[in-house]
């Protein structure tokens, strides 16, 4: 008889292997829904991983799409860590790009080079305000940050959309909800000449080392580390919950709101009603595939990015709905929940001793 044994301790190597076992089985699974559709499943995966990253452009279109996913996740992992659970990133995210976007706009005529870095903080600015609405909430009247924050998304979503079908809207855009296309000034230079990739892919990047400096070489992470892994030790060191709090929900709301940043100072150019393609909580995903750590984050960042360009293929070239990147990634969720059982479980075969 086979039965889940409970390790003695959690098992650190299937830690490492989950997500690479849970993106193995993503894959085969893929192969099984594209033969339900009837379609060829090697030449839906060949696609989906492959013709994305065929060439230079392609590349730069992958670490384009990674670049607000590595922002959002490595915010995440931070409050995550320590057991608080910031869902509304995808909200933050927007208040970000309403933040950069009002000072676009206000200095439209200006071509200072202080834009740029005035966009940025008042995109972090922006999220992290948002964020500090459960933060509030959570410290004062003990309220759910997981529902505050997830319900915070419909209202910033719902914000968005009264500034560009009204005060915001580009009274020469042909009625479409939109904002007048930023200036030159205002969008982040490009790195590679003839692709799209810009200047905020190195904000990624830098975000990253910082989360790496934080989480790992300072003693306000390790606070937060012991936080999430012995709350007791932590009430019994004297480490502030409430300041955990709001460090956790302050961080991701900042780093959201800079990845709202990047994406209407680079490739948009402007804010409309479709500014997020759910980078916000595709993250989440990211950040637990990444194992909570920067260096995993980068490269959950790239596989995510990798699925959402991999959808937009099969639609086009097999005449998929877009909707099918979303089963990937709602696959590789459901196999890597459940692969994770494996780091406090294992499989015995036997009766089941009394």
């Amino acid at each position: 008889m086979l039965r889940l044994e409970p390790r003695p301790e959690a098992s650190r190597l299937m830690s490492y292997l989950s997500p690479l076992l849970a993106a193995v089985l993503t894959l085969m699974a893929g192969m099984a829904v594209f033969s339900m559709l009837g379609k060829d499943p090697v030449e839906g995966l060949r696609l989906f991983l492959l013709n994305p990253v065929k060439d230079l452009y392609g590349v730069s279109e992958l670490l384009l799409k990674a670049t607000p996913l590595m922002l959002c996740a490595i915010g995440l992992a931070v409050g995550f860590r320590a057991n608080i659970w910031n869902i509304g990133a995808e909200g933050q995210f927007m208040l970000g790009t309403v933040g950069a976007t009002g000072v676009a706009l206000y200095f439209q005529e200006s071509d200072s080079s202080l834009i740029l870095p005035t966009m940025v903080f008042a995109g972090a600015l922006a999220g992290a305000a948002w964020a500090a609405i459960p933060a509030l909430l959570k410290t004062r009247f003990n309220a759910n940050e997981i529902l505050v924050s997830l319900m915070l998304v419909y209202v910033a979503q719902l914000f968005v959309s009264w500034l560009v079908f009204g005060p915001w809207k580009d009274p020469d855009g042909f009625n479409f909800p939109q904002t007048a296309m930023f200036g030159d000034h205002a969008l982040l230079p490009v790195l590679v000449e003839g692709t799209r990739l810009h200047f905020g892919f190195l904000i990624a990047l830098t975000a990253l080392l910082a989360g790496y400096a934080f989480m790992n070489r300072s003693y306000t992470g390790f606070k937060m580390r012991v936080a999430g892994e012995a709350a007791d030790a932590a009430r019994y060191a004297g480490f502030s919950a409430n300041r955990m709090i709001w460090i956790g929900l302050l961080t991701g709301g900042a780093a959201a709101g800079i990845a709202g940043m990047c994406e209407v100072a680079g490739p948009m150019g402007q804010l409309t009603d479709k500014v997020s393609l759910g980078y916000g909580f595709a993250a989440i995903i990211v950040a637990f595939v990444g194992r909570l750590n920067p260096v995993g984050i980068l490269f959950a960042s790239l596989l995510m990015a990798l699925l959402y360009i991999g959808g937009e293929q099969v639609q086009q070239y097999m005449n998929l709905p877009s909707s099918i990147s979303l089963v990937f990634q709602g696959l590789l969720l459901f196999f890597l929940l459940g692969s994770d059982v494996f780091i406090h479980y294992r499989l015995k075969f036997g009766r089941a001793t009394a």
